[in-house]
């Protein structure tokens, strides 16, 4: 399996997870159908959450990550006052909404795009209490670690400030580093648990013991020798947890990706999101040939999808060399 098909698989299997669990949101986990009944319709006498929305279609999660990832590829840096313009116009216009169609959006962003309506500075604008933890910012980050060239320490810099855009609590900001550190070792082909191995040392290399951020991490994300039960919910600690207890659930086996999203949906509750988080993990170890084909086939809005993937995969794939970026300080 080559890079770009890694890249392709991470960047669709975000979508396809996130597309699949929208008609099941909101359900809790006794009220999702049997995992082999999960599909982008699903079975008959099911109350599907947004009725209007036709089967296949991506939600505010795909949406936000589209919009960042045509932000990094167009400015050639992270410029989070150029992605908040960016998540402004989604909400207010439909921007890589499929059909310009906005159906959900999450509390905290809600909040920080009114501040940056009202010309918040986007560094500033998600709120910062230690109860503004959802998913939101996790749900997109994906794009960054696929786009990213520069070292690890630059990477978790730049996962911490696209997630103060609309989730500013230093938690929030340590979930979505630890995913892009997670998912660049997947990048490299590495087993699903050798690279979440790989990546906690690498946060560790750039946050040690002793500061701030590790101890959040240890304290809050992942505590030290606690015990957790696998949930579906909106918190983006339960996301996180949720997403790496999937992908390295097989052990040293394949990863199937059709088990992973319909394991994440099976969790109930915010089922697109975190089938999203999942599923953009799953996607990188399988590339895209490995999610499954009906899905790909039915996931609508693949015309506004293609040009990015074009656009990313010239960017990180050198004719007989194939970098996936610096991992000095791994």
């Amino acid at each position: 399996m080559n890079l770009a098909d890694r890249i392709r698989g991470g960047l669709l299997g975000l979508l396809v997870g996130d597309a699949l669990g929208v008609p099941y949101e909101f359900h809790p986990a006794h009220g999702i159908p049997p995992r082999e009944e999960i599909d982008f319709v699903p079975p008959p006498g099911f109350d599907r959450a947004h009725r209007g929305v036709p089967p296949g279609t991506w939600s505010d999660d795909g949406a936000q990550a589209l919009v960042l990832l045509e932000s990094l590829l167009r400015v050639g840096r992270l410029d989070l006052d150029d992605v908040g313009r960016g998540l402004v116009r989604w909400a207010d216009e439909g921007w890589y909404a499929v059909d310009r169609h906005v159906f959900d959006i999450g509390v905290q962003t809600s909040h920080a795009v009114a501040a940056l309506r009202a010309g918040v500075p986007a560094a500033l604008a998600g709120p910062s209490d230690v109860h503004a933890n959802g998913n939101g910012s996790l749900m997109r980050v994906l794009p960054l670690a696929l786009w990213h060239l520069g070292s690890d320490a630059e990477l978790v810099a730049d996962a911490f400030a696209q997630s103060a855009v609309t989730h500013g609590h230093v938690r929030s900001q340590v979930c979505g580093a630890l995913y892009c550190l997670f998912a660049r070792r997947l990048l490299l082909g590495m087993p699903p648990a050798a690279a979440w191995s790989a990546a906690w040392a690498a946060f560790e290399q750039v946050h040690p013991e002793g500061t701030p951020e590790h101890t959040e991490l240890t304290s809050a994300v992942f505590p030290t020798g606690a015990a957790y039960q696998v949930r579906g919910g909106g918190y983006v600690v339960e996301s996180i947890r949720a997403a790496v207890a999937l992908v390295t659930a097989g052990g040293p086996g394949p990863v199937d990706f059709a088990r992973v999203v319909t394991g994440a949906i099976a969790l109930g509750d915010d089922t697109d999101t975190t089938a999203c988080i999942a599923g953009g993990l799953a996607g990188i170890v399988v590339g895209e040939g490995g999610i499954p084909r009906r899905w790909l086939d039915a996931l609508r809005g693949r015309e506004l999808v293609e040009p990015l993937l074009d656009q990313l995969v010239a960017r990180r794939v050198v004719p007989a060399c194939g970098t996936v970026g610096d991992t000095r300080g791994t």
